[in-house]
């Protein structure tokens, strides 16, 4: 997959808050992303005090969610760990990842907040940016604003609010399990990311895109190989070499 543009990632705290600010402006958070026929799910994975990162994408078809294509890296960072700049920690093995991909994912599904982050850009903002690809950020947690508990049912959802603006959903994937935080990435509008958070969300609390990157993304950092690894479907329907 090609990368349409980078940036350093080298960068001080003060420095990278300061281009998050820059790369804010150039957000489009509306469009319809038109005929969905393959998504993505990025994630990252490293052990804890190590610099490490190990980082994978894997793409599924749609609507049947079959996996047709997994990949991973690894990089080595000094970025620390900062809540609100993940993206200058994981983002050089995401886009190593991203590069290795043959697959052209309609939608890419990050593991990280989009505009629902203290300055509007998280992982699933920054990367869309970067990558010129509608995004969805599908988070555990809530970083910034406040939600009401979405009903008990599955597709329940209540907005994220901050300072009077809607800045994400909380959405109720699966009944009775806490819900996911889902905001705009980038180029697609809040109610179809929640269209389609809820459509590949298929009995467990994650959507199918991210359940199965957070899946391989510790497979491959237990496995502690930053040697290329990509699988690519067959016709018959299982990842070639598995």
């Amino acid at each position: 997959m090609k990368i349409r543009e980078t940036h350093p990632f080298d960068l001080t705290p003060s420095e990278a808050a300061r281009l998050q600010e820059a790369l804010r402006a150039r957000l489009r958070l509306s469009g319809d992303v038109g005929e969905v026929s393959l998504v993505a799910g990025a994630d990252a994975s490293y052990t804890k005090g190590s610099d490490e990162i190990y980082a994978v994408v894997v793409a599924l078809r749609y609507p049947d969610l079959t996996v047709v294509e997994r990949v991973s890296a690894c990089a080595e960072t000094p970025f620390p760990y900062i809540p609100g700049l993940l993206t200058f920690r994981e983002g050089p093995a995401l886009l190593e990842a991203f590069r290795r991909l043959r697959s052209e994912p309609d939608v890419v599904f990050f593991d990280g907040q989009g505009i629902a982050h203290p300055r509007g850009l998280g992982i699933a903002s920054h990367m869309g940016v970067l990558l010129d690809r509608p995004t969805v950020g599908v988070a555990k947690s809530l970083l910034v604003g406040t939600a009401t508990d979405p009903g008990a049912g599955r597709g329940s959802a209540s907005p994220i609010r901050r300072n009077g603006e809607t800045i994400g959903m909380a959405v109720r994937t699966k009944e009775k399990t806490r819900p996911v935080y889902v905001s705009v990435g980038h180029r697609i509008a809040l109610a179809q990311a929640v269209d389609l958070v809820l459509a590949t969300a298929r009995g467990y609390r994650l959507p199918e895109p991210t359940r199965q990157a957070h899946l391989f993304a510790n497979e491959v950092r237990r496995e502690g190989s930053g040697e290329e690894r990509q699988t690519t479907l067959l016709s018959g329907g299982a990842p070639e070499g598995e």
